[in-house]
């Protein structure tokens, strides 16, 4: 049948299958979620009408400045990301193209997915009370803090939700603010011990973070190099690895004496 077409019509039916094929894939689902930077929170503050974080059986302390939890926002478990939504968001400074399976564990209906962000987040909450605690030398069963944050899950406000234990409970420990009166914003996991871990997101993260007036961002170490690579002006990254190392870095930024690490 070809040999009694012209070339152009023999070239013009075979590339139909491919087009059908770039069209097919234009418009059907991929396996991949579209981030951009999400809400803050002010952890030494108010969310949503209650105090994020209320300390019981100790004095606590007014505190200025704010420690803002970074977070990011992404295309839901379940909604319908296409090759043009990747093409279109692949190049730009405030999105990221990121496979699903990194921001949603694979193969769980939306409300599972809901209740293990649940979970990651209570886990996440109380490993920031002991991490607090600890470092302060205070008992758990004589001090009890309630950590509440609507609408956000997982592990990562660990960080800034111990800082702002310590912030309210005892400050940069010699009467001042741990913040220095400064927005300083960060994200990190943490474990009982102190231990900061990555989360990734960085970039985005570093967006929301200036957006909403922060001057100094806390990044786990092993994250350098991602929150550096879109870093919005004006945002000073200072790298972590434990909470002793986040606290030592803010009363140095603080006093302004002492080394303070950077990206």
């Amino acid at each position: 049948m070809l040999s009694r077409l012209t070339r152009s019509q023999a070239v013009a039916l075979c590339a139909l299958p491919v087009v059908a094929l770039i069209a097919t894939a234009a418009f059907a689902p991929l396996p991949f979620s579209v981030a951009q930077p999400g809400m803050t929170a002010n952890v030494l503050g108010d969310n949503k009408g209650t105090p994020v974080i209320t300390v019981s059986g100790a004095t606590t302390r007014d505190t200025g400045g704010q420690l803002r939890m970074t977070t990011i926002e992404a295309t839901g478990p379940d909604a319908r990301v296409s090759l043009g939504d990747v093409l279109g968001n692949w190049f730009r400074t405030d999105r990221a193209v990121m496979p699903r399976g990194s921001v949603y564990p694979s193969g769980d209906t939306v409300k599972e997915i809901e209740k293990h962000n649940e979970a990651q987040m209570r886990q996440s909450q109380d490993a920031a009370t002991q991490a607090a605690l600890k470092y302060l030398g205070l008992k758990p069963d004589k001090v009890r803090v309630t950590l509440k944050l609507a609408d956000v899950g997982g592990p990562s406000a660990g960080l800034l939700f111990t800082l702002g234990i310590i912030d309210k409970l005892d400050g940069d420990g010699g009467g001042g603010d741990l913040t220095g009166g400064r927005t300083i914003a960060g994200t990190g996991t943490i474990d009982a011990d102190g231990k900061v871990g990555a989360v990734g997101g960085v970039a985005l993260k570093t967006q929301a973070a200036r957006r909403d007036g922060a001057t100094v961002f806390l990044v786990p170490k092993a994250e350098c190099a991602d929150a550096a690579s879109e870093l919005p002006k004006g945002l000073r990254l200072v790298p972590v690895t434990t909470l002793k190392s986040a606290v030592d870095s803010l009363v140095a930024l603080e006093k302004g004496k002492g080394a303070v690490p950077s990206c």
